[in-house]
């Protein structure tokens, strides 16, 4: 009895040492769309505030270009020297990202090239970013017991989901603390310092991890060449997963990056509300998550990803549309709560499959492709994506249409890469030819 508790609790820590460089890439995302508006005035001044607004969403987008580059590199070097290394090196990188952003001062002070160095710091964390969420998931997947490989998987997405809280709960703490000047001013950088002061703390516990079992015991160690080779052999399968992951990614930055942008700007609510929204979601994703994963456990990935792919397709614009007609808190809340569900039951059962479908030679390298592709091509783009879409169409919902897109990709892809495992057990390997 004793030995399984102190199993259970190494299994416990493990999780939280792998997934800490996962919470705090997406603190300082969160961080940097929640104070768009300020970062525009600190480091993009234009004649408008919408040209601001863009520029700095274009700056956040533009990290999500550096995530290809980031897993193609970067995945090469973890499936080469092993999963703990190649998780310190990439904490590493963000984290010099994470310390240049937090100390650039403003135009103001140092014209051109504030916005310079703010691009530089974005660029470092998305080519770090673009393998970090593979490295993990795929730790994960490796070090899970028999039959629980969804649920430990989803602790993966799990830890975004608590760092947003943290950013959320720091964010509204700021905004009953000090007036809204204030945090225009200077404010908004607190939580970046923060984020900063974790850094320390972050590569100490992570440094203690061990090597997983699975790659331990593998006899080659295949050089940069041969996973490249590997990766262009199996397009097919990291082009699928990307559409597959399209669907998780859309609806993830939706629902967290945009979400206070949108509660201000569109629906006209107040700081703290959409912040209270947004940790509301953070906790309602981090229960849907673990239970969905685990749920595709014992019934499959097939059915979760059918079917919450084809209710995002099908509800995501009519949920919008409603909610700009009826703006208030409380109706913000239900939307979101409910595309929430949806995140949460897609994406703990699509993380997990995404690692089973990819050849093993190349997991973390195929994985941190596909998904960085799906995150430079549609979730880092969202931001800019919905709010260029309301000022061309005039249709504050139109976002919706963005997300139903999402839900169109991830269900075809599911369809698609399903219809050739038909014969092949769950967790098997599969052919990508």
């Amino acid at each position: 009895m004793a030995g399984d508790d102190q199993t259970t609790s190494g299994t416990v820590g493990t999780v939280l040492r792998v997934t800490s460089g996962n919470f705090l890439e997406m603190f300082d995302f969160f961080l940097f769309g929640f104070y768009a508006n300020d970062i525009a005035r600190a480091f993009f001044p234009a004649g408008d505030e919408f040209t601001s607004l863009m520029l700095t969403f274009m700056t956040f987008g533009a990290s999500f270009l550096m995530r290809p580059l980031g897993a193609v590199l970067l995945g090469a070097y973890v499936d080469r020297v092993g999963r703990r290394q190649g998780l310190i090196t990439t904490l590493a990188i963000m984290a010099a990202g994470t310390v240049l952003i937090a100390f650039v001062p403003s135009y103001g002070t140092i014209g051109l090239a504030a916005p310079a160095l703010v691009l530089i710091g974005r660029l470092l964390q998305g080519f770090s970013a673009g393998v970090e969420l593979g490295g993990v998931s795929v730790y994960l997947s490796e070090m899970a017991t028999p039959g629980r490989k969804g649920f430990y998987v989803s602790w993966q997405s799990g830890s975004q989901q608590v760092a947003i809280m943290a950013a959320a709960a720091i964010g509204y703490g700021l905004n009953r603390a000090l007036p809204p000047v204030q945090i225009a001013d200077w404010g908004w950088r607190v939580p970046f310092f923060i984020g900063c002061l974790l850094v320390p703390f972050l590569f100490y516990i992570r440094r203690s991890l061990e090597e997983t079992q699975a790659f331990a015991q593998r006899t080659h160690r295949p050089e940069a060449r041969e996973i490249f080779r590997t990766l262009a052999l199996n397009w097919r399968i990291v082009l699928l997963g990307m559409l597959m992951v399209a669907m998780t990614t859309i609806a993830f930055y939706t629902i967290t990056v945009y979400t206070p942008t949108f509660g201000k700007n569109v629906l006209k609510l107040t700081d703290a509300d959409s912040l209270l929204v947004t940790f509301c979601v953070a906790v309602s994703n981090l229960f849907w998550l673990p239970v969905m994963g685990a749920l595709s456990d014992r019934i499959g990935r097939r059915p979760l990803l059918l079917a919450f792919s084809a209710l995002t397709l099908a509800t995501a614009y009519p949920a919008l549309t409603w909610l700009v007609g009826h703006a208030s808190f409380g109706a913000m809340l239900g939307v979101l709560l409910w595309f929430s569900f949806l995140y949460g039951s897609y994406n703990g059962a699509m993380v997990v499959a995404l690692t089973e479908v990819v050849p093993v030679e190349v997991r973390t390298a195929g994985f941190s492709l596909a998904y960085a592709l799906a995150t430079a091509l549609f979730g880092g783009m969202t931001p800019l994506v919905s709010t260029w879409l309301i000022q061309a169409t005039g249709d504050r919902a139109a976002p919706g249409l963005w997300m139903s897109l999402g839900g169109a990709c991830g269900l075809v892809a599911t369809w698609l890469i399903y219809r050739r495992r038909e014969a092949v057990p769950t967790g098997a390997p599969v052919p990508a030819r």
